[in-house]
């Protein structure tokens, strides 16, 4: 983790303004073909949530800006960001999971089945570490949704949200799923949002 020097940041005007809104946060929803890591997911007999879930992190850990927090008046840049998703219980009921951040697909993988295999077995809501190196996302497969609002605290955030939708079958045979991001306007501008945008069906097509 490293401080961010205020003094110097290019950004410094725009974290005065944002930073003193009630709601500084902005959100979009965007489509992105999940074909091929749908079929790699088959092929390989592995979690397709898994799969998606691990293009993502990749993306963002590849990203400053969706790796800097907010923490006691300081903005921080952390060397790995994790994910901190929602894990459906066989009650339907969820729990909150912290699943470390692999570049391996295997390792990634191996993560979130600890964490699964953790909430399933237990009544505790949060997970055991519960930080802001990490980011907050969940899966509704139910609903291909077109907007998204994810529940905001009284405190300041700066944690990004994801949310990822049901998929759509289109007309090409191609799939598509629609992916709701979240981001603190202190930190991150359309721009960053953009360019995770890119990274991420880059590394959905590989």
């Amino acid at each position: 983790m490293k401080v961010i020097n205020q003094n110097t940041w290019k950004r410094k005007p725009h974290y005065d303004h944002f930073r003193t809104l009630e709601d500084p946060y902005f959100g979009v929803v965007i489509p992105f073909d999940v074909t091929n890591a749908y079929h790699f997911s088959k092929t390989n007999k592995v979690s397709f949530f898994g799969k998606y879930l691990h293009d993502c992190m990749k993306a963002i850990n590849d990203i400053d800006e969706l790796k800097q927090r907010i923490v006691n008046d300081e903005v921080v840049q952390y060397k790995k960001i994790n994910a901190s998703a929602t894990l459906l219980k066989s009650d339907n009921t969820f729990g909150f999971s912290y699943i470390e951040f692999e570049n391996d697909l295997e390792r990634f993988l191996a993560n979130i089945n600890a964490e699964k295999n953790r909430i399933e077995t237990s009544r505790d809501l949060f997970p055991l570490r519960n930080d802001q190196e990490c980011i907050y996302c969940s899966a509704l497969p139910w609903v291909n949704f077109s907007g998204h609002k994810e529940p905001v605290s009284g405190s300041l955030e700066s944690v990004p949200k994801f949310a990822f939708s049901k998929i759509s079958h289109q007309h090409d045979q191609s799939m598509i799923m629609n992916v709701s991001i979240n981001v603190n306007h202190a930190l991150v501008d359309g721009y960053h949002v953009g360019l995770f945008s890119e990274k991420f069906q880059h590394y959905l097509n590989k």
